[in-house]
């Protein structure tokens, strides 16, 4: 069958099988359909072969020349699982604020070193944002260009400590290129 015509559409948990133009054989099952703009919505075996995953596929179906029913489903569907709106919007503010700080230390001329030592410590202390070209930890720790560990600056303690510990690592792990051989080679 071709792209569907009027009047006909795909069941939501019915197994199809769609040939691209481009010769690409995909074969899931129908999450969703939109006859409008001819959007079909396979949730297909996953290419990362791991278990209970699975890839969800949009396809455009002007680009599909067959679409085969391989199990069509007549049966009502069950229900969507429900979705954590609000765990879904901290997510999505959480992630605007990481690029907003990248795009900050950017456009504030922040080093490359400076911006990955930042991304360093904010996996793991989330209390971490910019002051100027200095990097603010927990409001007790400021690490100033060109953030080696002993540009760590703050009263003694355990804070301190941890992140000139993480300062330290992240130095120890820094590549730079040698020559004009491409090679990486790590830092002395």
């Amino acid at each position: 069958m071709a792209a569907p015509g009027p009047g006909e559409y795909f069941s939501v948990g019915s197994h199809v099988s769609c040939l691209t133009c481009l010769g690409q054989q995909l074969q899931g099952e129908v999450v969703a359909f939109d006859y409008q703009s001819k959007m079909l919505t396979l949730k297909c075996a996953p290419s990362s072969g791991k278990a209970n995953v699975s890839d969800v596929v949009l396809i455009n179906l002007a680009y599909v020349s067959e679409v085969d029913i391989i199990n069509d489903r007549t049966e009502t569907p069950p229900p969507l699982a429900s979705l954590n709106v609000s765990k879904l919007a901290n997510r999505a503010r959480s992630e605007k604020e990481d690029k907003l700080s990248q795009a900050y230390a950017i456009s504030a001329g922040v080093s490359v070193e400076g911006q990955q030592l930042f991304q360093t410590i904010h996996k793991t202390i989330k209390d971490c944002k910019w002051q100027e070209k200095n990097i603010m930890v927990m409001d007790d720790v400021v690490i100033s260009p060109p953030y080696q560990v002993e540009n760590c600056k703050g009263k003694e303690g355990s804070a301190l400590s941890h992140v000139r510990k993480i300062v330290s690592m992240s130095s120890h792990h820094s590549f730079t290129i040698e020559g004009n051989t491409g090679m990486a080679v790590p830092e002395s």
